[in-house]
This record gives structure tokens, sequence and C-alpha cells, in this order.
């Protein structure tokens, strides 16, 4: 099982004009978020596929797809990361964990961070300290930011909000809309849980949210609650 067994399948699924549409779409041209950036052309239905195949691959191999110039192969290497963390024990989720942070320069697109960060990342945070959270979201980079508050996906789905509302005001002033999104996603997220908690919040810094994150927010809310919330 080698990560170049993986490419070779990768490549053989590969289609020019998805490569070209996924540059297009991940936004690859000089001075955007991916640039540079580049892609085989598969789906990441195929991916996983491919995955499913090498689900028990060492780390030395994945680390191989981590360091690939191609997305496609960075991205099996997460999902394979993710499906060796669910099955894992403690002592082996803390080192997928480590060698995870270890390859953090490899999560560097948005589909990268939201398939793997809240799987490994908050999963393992969960019930321990979570300031690596907030060195992430200090770090000055849009990935690892994006990753601090992804993360808290996890703990929203066991009904812990509190990083998630905390994160979300740290990035008000964040340079990017693609934070914006993400906080807008993960409040909004809070709010399919508890509307209550949401509505509180909101009631609190809507005046001080970026407008794309209070739109995130919203998207469940009624028609007339989410008029009245933007026009205010």
């Amino acid at each position: 099982m080698t990560a170049q067994l993986i490419k070779n399948e990768l490549l053989s699924m590969g289609s020019p004009q998805k490569a070209e549409h996924a540059a297009y779409f991940f936004k690859t041209g000089k001075g955007q978020y991916g640039e540079g950036d580049r892609f085989i052309g598969c789906t990441v239905p195929e991916t996983r596929s491919i995955a499913k195949t090498y689900r028990n691959m060492s780390f030395d191999e994945i680390e191989k797809l981590l360091d690939d110039e191609m997305h496609e192969c960075r991205l099996c290497g997460l999902i394979l990361l993710v499906e060796q963390f669910k099955k894992a024990d403690a002592e082996k989720q803390k080192s997928i964990f480590d060698f995870y942070c270890d390859h953090i320069h490899a999560v560097n697109n948005w589909d990268l961070v939201d398939l793997s960060a809240p799987y490994i990342v908050g999963e393992w945070l969960f019930d321990k300290n979570r300031t690596v959270l907030y060195d992430l979201a200090a770090g000055r980079s849009l990935w690892k930011e994006r990753i601090s508050v992804v993360s808290t996906l996890a703990f929203i789905r066991k009904n812990d909000f509190a990083d998630t509302l905390q994160l979300s005001v740290q990035f008000f002033d964040h340079r990017h809309d693609l934070m914006h999104k993400a906080c807008g996603w993960m409040l909004r997220e809070v709010g399919k849980r508890n509307e209550p908690v949401l509505t509180e919040f909101l009631d609190q810094y809507y005046r001080q949210m970026p407008r794309t994150m209070l739109r995130y927010a919203i998207e469940r809310f009624s028609p007339e609650k989410r008029i009245e919330y933007m026009k205010r």
C-alpha cells in the first residue's frame, strides 16, 4: 500500500475538464486564496472510494500524499486519517492528532479543512484543554484560523457552544469572507441545536458582525426573522 499506487489510481480517474473547473472553483489564480494549487480532476466520492481500499496505510505513505502538489492526493491523505481516527483507540487517536498538527501545512484549502478538522482536531480536543484552537486562531494563517473554528463543529454536536461563540467574536474583523462564512456556518449549527443560544448571541452582536457571517447564521430562521435581523 503506497502513496504512488493511490496517486496512480487518482490519475486514472482524472478529467482535464473537471480539473479546470476545480482550479476555478477553488480560486487558484494569482493572489487568490488557493493560488498555485493543482488538480487531477477527480470527484470527492471517487477519492473516498480509493481511500477505502487503502484505509490501513502507514503514516509514512500518508505523509507522501499530504506533501503532494495535487489537491486530490492531499484530500485522500486526510480522508485516510479521518477514517483511521474513527476506528482508533485513544493512543492511536493521539498519534493521528499529532501527525495532523505536524502536517497542517497540507490542509490548505477550505474543503480540506472542512472534511478533516472537526473529525480529528475537534473530536480529540472535546474533553481536553482547547488552548491549541486559540493558538491556531492567532496563527495569522487563513487555513489555521478556519481549522480553529470549524473544529468546534465536533463540540456543537455535543451541545457545547462556548468556543464557537468566542471564536466567532474573535473573527468579526477578519479580512476574508471565507472566515465569515465559516463562523456563520458554525453559528447556524449552534442554532439548529439551541436556537435561544444563537438568538441571544445575535441580539448582543448583530451590529458588529460582518453581514456575510450574519446572513449565514440566520439561514434557518423564518423569512420574517431574517429580514428583521438584516435590516437592523
